[in-house]
């Protein structure tokens, strides 16, 4: 089954925009900070390094986020055409609502692992933004759940961002497209991912899922200063990260020892054993009632160190 096209996105002119900042970069491209002028507050804009010439790639994406209106999903707003600061030839950009707190990794930098009642409330977010990409009409596969991809706003929720490898499933098939992109983050897809045969599903998501549990608890990556090659040969093998460190702390943490066996079941070799992405949500939500009314102050905490971290960066 085809993709359902949304409506013609709203376009953002150049002049619309002011005080491009970029804030980050990868293999996809660049991100900027930008003022728009017109609605009176900040956006992101997230430009290609490459495309086809068309835009086809971002406009894919942009049909796909469009489609994920959910307070767990970031908000796209519409697509910038223009010629970007220190640019020579126009270009095409997604417009996106702007996450003060960036991304989860970021976050991990700064603060390591986060306080246990923001733990359990990420850990539900996620789950929650996942849940509703699998309940489109056709279910929506993500693909490349990893801290990266966890966008945080000012108060640090977070929303599921970058849809440059999703997938729209239907029945034991996904949608092809044309890509030498890897499907996917090394330390976070699945056995069965490494198989010249794969085929994503819902239950591919799910083992990423529980992967990225694991690095939200420690505040670390997975397989950090293994061999790519390594990992490649180990994951379909049956390693995964170690849960000696965490075990020792679940005794005087409430819901920890639930958490532990949430993951152990998302990263199950055989997909089939993996629970269902309500199933994932469902028992982070009981897990994060246990914490949530220390949430607030867990939050705080975080933000203090991160107003001091600023500050001394600027001395």
């Amino acid at each position: 089954m085809e993709l359902i096209h949304c409506p013609a996105p709203i376009l953002v002119e150049e002049s619309c925009l002011e005080s491009w900042m970029r804030i980050g970069a990868g293999g996809f491209g660049q991100i900027y900070k930008v003022r728009h002028k017109k609605l009176c507050c900040d956006v992101a804009i997230k430009l290609l390094h490459y495309d086809d010439g068309s835009g086809s790639a971002l406009l894919r994406e942009l049909d796909f986020m469009r489609q994920s209106s959910s307070p767990y999903v970031i908000h796209v707003l519409g697509v910038f055409r223009g010629v970007p600061p220190a640019g020579q030839m126009p270009r095409l950009g997604l417009v996106m609502e702007f996450m003060e707190r960036g991304c989860l990794a970021t976050l991990q930098v700064t603060n390591g692992a986060p306080p246990w009642p923001l733990v359990f409330r990420l850990a539900h977010q996620v789950a929650l933004g996942m849940n509703f990409l699998h309940n489109l009409q056709p279910p929506l596969l993500h693909l490349d759940l990893k801290p990266s991809n966890v966008l945080l706003d000012c108060y640090l929720a977070a929303k599921l961002t970058d849809f440059g490898l999703a997938r729209v499933y239907h029945s034991t098939r996904v949608s092809k497209k044309e890509s030498s992109t890897e499907e996917g983050t090394l330390g976070y897809m699945p056995p069965e991912a490494f198989e010249l045969s794969y085929q994503p599903t819902k239950s591919s998501d799910i083992y990423s899922y529980g992967i990225l549990l694991w690095s939200i608890v420690t505040g670390r990556q997975p397989y950090s200063h293994a061999m790519p090659s390594l990992v490649r040969l180990r994951i379909p093998q049956g390693d995964r990260p170690s849960l000696v460190e965490i075990r020792d702390q679940a005794g005087g943490i409430a819901g920890l020892t639930g958490l532990i066996d949430l993951m152990e079941k998302c990263w199950s070799m055989r997909p089939s054993e993996r629970p269902s992405s309500q199933g994932c949500t469902l028992m982070t939500e009981e897990l994060f009632k246990l914490h949530k009314h220390a949430v607030n102050c867990a939050v705080l905490k975080v933000l203090e160190i991160l107003v001091r971290s600023k500050h001394l960066q600027t001395i």
